[in-house]
């Protein structure tokens, strides 16, 4: 299980405090309803110094949130990625793992939410392989959970907001619980919706297929990314509806988000995932992320940030000249 790794310094409205003075009130709202709204982002160390990927992508989406939730912040998106470069190097991590986080404060009694105040924070901490070491490697078992995806028009599912969260909490303890590490849980049709908190690409044949964002699934920015990197080798990508099981009958399957990154299938409901071994174009797709978010290979979508400004254009420089 992974436990959290304090650091020296929280980002919190405008003021670097200490890990452990970044507190909140029992009654904040947040607290009481789940108002709040976060986005995980992760740094890794580069030949240039840490590099923040997507950082402007992910800050985009956290405020679309706040946006949808009728959250005003004061800041803009400059200068939320001022300070998570700030942060990084305040706390002199070479890598670590960003949680940019708008609450509701204290002062609501209700779910009527005005009378607390908007407060952001943004902690960070080293952070590793988010399904345990080797899952990289190996790849990991999964199971299709009984837990289902929200249906669209109860809770917006392409707003990152903490209440959300609580489906797939059900669906990862269920499927630990279950000796698996994982589970993937059906949309309200009964197709693949996602994973606990990841998103699901399917490998049949020569091409890679992920579910539609369609009210029950996060806009993943790793998914968005996985698209592009497809693309770009000719690997062809279909977006559709998948049943259950193609789960079953895929050449390969792998999981991706900001913490997983792109974690391989082994086996889905103790069915194998191909061969149950690693297959071709989840390792070609593997290595071409994490060549480009350590920097080996050209950054010629702009993704990473570099928080100390390397001289040569990219969002680092530019936000740090705008701060």
């Amino acid at each position: 299980m992974h436990k959290l790794k304090p650091t020296d310094f929280i980002w919190r409205d405008g003021q670097f405090v200490p890990w452990a003075d970044a507190t909140i009130h029992v009654l904040t709202h947040s607290v009481q309803y789940g108002s709040s709204i976060f986005e995980g982002i992760r740094c890794y160390s580069t030949p240039n110094g840490p590099a923040i990927f997507r950082l402007d992508a992910h800050l985009d989406r956290l405020l679309g949130s706040a946006k949808i939730y009728r959250m005003d912040l004061d800041y803009t998106r400059e200068q939320l990625m001022t300070a998570c470069c700030d942060l990084v190097e305040k706390n002199k991590l070479e890598s670590c793992y960003i949680r940019p986080m708008v609450l509701r404060g204290y002062g609501a009694a209700s779910m009527v939410p005005f009378a607390s105040p908007i407060e952001v924070f943004i902690p960070c901490w080293p952070w590793g392989a988010y399904l345990g070491d080797g899952a990289l490697d190996n790849g990991v078992d999964a199971c299709v959970s009984s837990w289902n995806r929200v249906a669209p028009n109860t809770l917006p599912a392409m707003a990152k907001m903490a209440g959300n969260y609580l489906s797939g909490m059900l669906v990862k303890m269920e499927a630990l619980a279950d000796g698996y590490a994982e589970g993937i849980a059906l949309d309200p049709d009964g197709v693949i919706g996602e994973v606990s908190g990841q998103n699901l690409f399917v490998v049949r044949g020569v091409a890679v297929y992920t579910p539609p964002i369609k009210g029950s699934v996060l806009h993943g920015i790793t998914r968005d990314s996985i698209l592009t990197l497809a693309a770009e080798a000719g690997i062809p990508t279909r977006v559709e509806p998948l049943p259950r099981e193609m789960l079953y009958l895929a050449d390969e399957v792998f999981f991706c988000g900001t913490a997983a990154e792109i974690t391989p299938v082994k086996s889905v409901d103790k069915i194998k995932v191909g061969d149950g071994n690693v297959g071709p174009i989840t390792r070609a797709l593997q290595a071409r992320f994490l060549d480009t978010v350590h920097g080996r290979v050209p950054d010629t979508h702009r993704w990473l940030t570099y928080t100390r400004g390397v001289p040569e254009p990219g969002l680092a420089k530019e936000a740090k000249r705008q701060a």
